[in-house]
């Protein structure tokens, strides 16, 4: 069967099982476009293409497939560098697939010419750059597996205009072997040896912690992870990107460690005698300074990547493998710490006298931030997805929010990404039409991606967003108070420009705003009763309000300061 090279990568991804694709047609692309109109892959059109990755990357964050978006070359390919970069520091996986010039126009500095595979070489697994199109189905299904296998992350394909328009004989890889990826090999059989010494250390273990990081959720590992917390009464944090992999509500999780963690969580990391961590990477938000970090703690790190081994805390024992298959492997030997009583006694100690807590909410405004959060949750159908942009808005969020279950948080985490809520949430919505979907935001970040909502509205699909408007970039704010002696440089946004209400409405939403606690859950009811168009409500929140438990960067998180509410006690 004769098919064009656009024709083909329609068809493979079809193969593939793909239903959507986030997209903005332009002239490198265009010849793919057509064949869109005979398949069954519904493509959604974006007012960006930074809105195009955001929404594949909320779209896999939620489903655990692959998110797919589709941009033509130069300006476009490069708008979606930022949602690359995101994918790649927090493993999600992604094929990027973008229009390139003529083959014999590349490298002539020829109209929306740009060298997109090397501008993302250091950012995706892998790229590829199509020479025929007969390599068409095999790039595809190559990118699929790359990007699913392993340490997830993003792929892109990167092809020329009259490879596009150009003829090849269909065909499809029926095995891994035709794929023709020499030296990736992402299935690890797990080291014994490693697992009897893991089991020793747990054995004489007094204080252990549970450290789980995103790569438990990317393995489905969240039951296993459930009955071995259960069985062997291990306290668990979870980080911002594993935020669901172990139930809030669960008596035995501490929380969020890190800069804006629960005192809880961070304090037992801190004095454990052993750390296990799963699929976390010591990120510097969480460890605080190196050195002091769980000092008198030995190592279990599990990883899926080796390169993450010994890269910024050194592992008494190393386990490559995948979250899952590691849990399997230590319930399967009985790894069982010493007797934690007296460990969980002093853990509940800290988790009285240090919870989260915030100022009493006034009957007039400003609004308390974390109240709204609180607001909102209460009222959420159970299984509600969260998204969040990132800064104060994104820390309330994870710390307020009570996440029970896995793919109900979608944040950017290792990049820090701001203007990734609207556009994310957009994308879980698509994943999972049969959840409600709230984007937890800030005005600095709603500015960022907004005009999406363009295309929520256009698509029919429904979110939900709640903008935290302090008027300022409060995280940047945050920082300027405490650090730079309240020198406010830059920071101030303005409550009322844009008007947020108006701005909804222009884009064919319902616009709603909240300035006290009475129009708050008189907002909040109203949004929860449409479930037809997108939902954007303006909460006049408090300029004044910071983000703590907090620890400053670089300080140690010995060093942790707790609201002022809380002082007196902590060290």
């Amino acid at each position: 069967m004769q098919l064009t090279g656009a024709q083909a990568l329609i068809k493979s991804l079809e193969q593939e099982g793909v239903d959507t694709i986030f997209g903005l047609p332009g002239g490198a692309i265009l010849p793919v476009y057509d064949p869109i109109l005979d398949s069954s892959i519904r493509h959604i059109l974006v007012r960006h293409e930074q809105g195009a990755g955001h929404m594949a990357e909320g779209y896999a964050l939620a489903t655990g497939k692959a998110g797919v978006a589709m941009v033509t070359s130069g300006p476009g390919a490069t708008n979606i560098v930022t949602p690359i970069a995101n994918a790649h520091m927090d493993s999600t996986p992604l094929v990027v697939i973008t229009g390139q010039v003529a083959t014999a126009s590349i490298g002539s500095d020829a109209f929306q010419e740009c060298d997109i595979t090397g501008i993302t070489m250091g950012i995706t697994k892998h790229n590829f750059l199509i020479q025929s199109a007969h390599e068409i189905p095999r790039a595809v299904a190559a990118a699929f597996y790359l990007a699913t296998t392993g340490r997830p992350g993003p792929v892109l394909i990167d092809l020329p205009k009259d490879i596009s328009q150009s003829t090849m004989e269909w065909w499809y890889p029926e095995s891994i072997e035709e794929l023709d990826l020499p030296g990736y090999h992402p299935e690890i059989d797990i080291d014994q040896d490693a697992v009897a010494r893991a089991v020793e250390l747990i054995s004489q273990s007094e204080r252990p912690v549970l450290y789980v990081g995103g790569g438990t959720l990317k393995s489905r590992a969240h039951q296993d992870l459930l009955a071995f917390a259960e069985r062997t009464k291990m306290p668990v944090v979870t980080t911002l990107m594993a935020r669901g992999a172990f139930p809030d509500s669960h008596d035995q999780h501490l929380g969020m460690p890190g800069m804006h963690g629960m005192y809880s969580a961070v304090t037992a990391i801190q004095k454990s005698d052993l750390l296990i961590s799963l699929g976390a990477r010591f990120d510097d938000r969480v460890t605080g300074q190196v050195s002091s970090f769980a000092a008198n703690a030995k190592i279990i790190h599990v990883d899926i990547d080796k390169a993450e081994f010994n890269k910024v805390r050194r592992a008494d024992v190393a386990l490559q493998t995948n979250v899952a298959s590691a849990l399997q492997a230590l319930e399967a030997a009985k790894a069982s710490p010493q007797n934690l009583d007296v460990w969980w006694k002093e853990i509940r100690t800290w988790q009285e006298r240090y919870p989260l807590v915030y100022d009493e909410p006034t009957t007039e405004g400003p609004l308390r931030p974390q109240h709204v959060i609180e607001a909102i949750a209460k009222k959420a159908a159970p299984g509600t997805i969260v998204s969040a942009g990132v800064g104060q808005h994104q820390m309330w969020a994870s710390q307020f929010w009570e996440f029970e279950e896995p793919g109900t948080w979608v944040n950017s985490g290792g990049a820090g990404t701001m203007g990734f809520g609207v556009p994310a949430a957009i994308g879980a919505k698509v994943g999972r039409p049969d959840r409600t979907v709230w984007c937890i935001d800030g005005d600095g970040c709603f500015q960022m991606t907004a005009q999406e909502l363009v295309t929520a509205r256009a698509e029919g699909i429904p979110i939900k967003v709640a903008i935290l408007n302090n008027a300022y970039l409060g995280m940047v704010r945050q920082w300027q108070e405490m650090f730079y002696e309240e020198r406010y440089s830059e920071v101030y946004l303005s409550a009322d420009l844009p008007d947020y209400v108006k701005w909804a409405e222009a884009m064919g939403c319902v616009g709603l705003r909240a300035t006290n606690l009475k129009e708050m859950h008189e907002v909040i009811d109203q949004a929860n009763q449409i479930n037809d168009v997108p939902v954007v409500i303006d909460f006049r929140t408090d300029s004044s309000e910071k983000v703590f438990p907090m620890v400053a960067a670089g300080a140690s998180n010995d060093d942790i300061l707790v609201h002022p509410l809380l002082r007196g006690g902590a060290q």
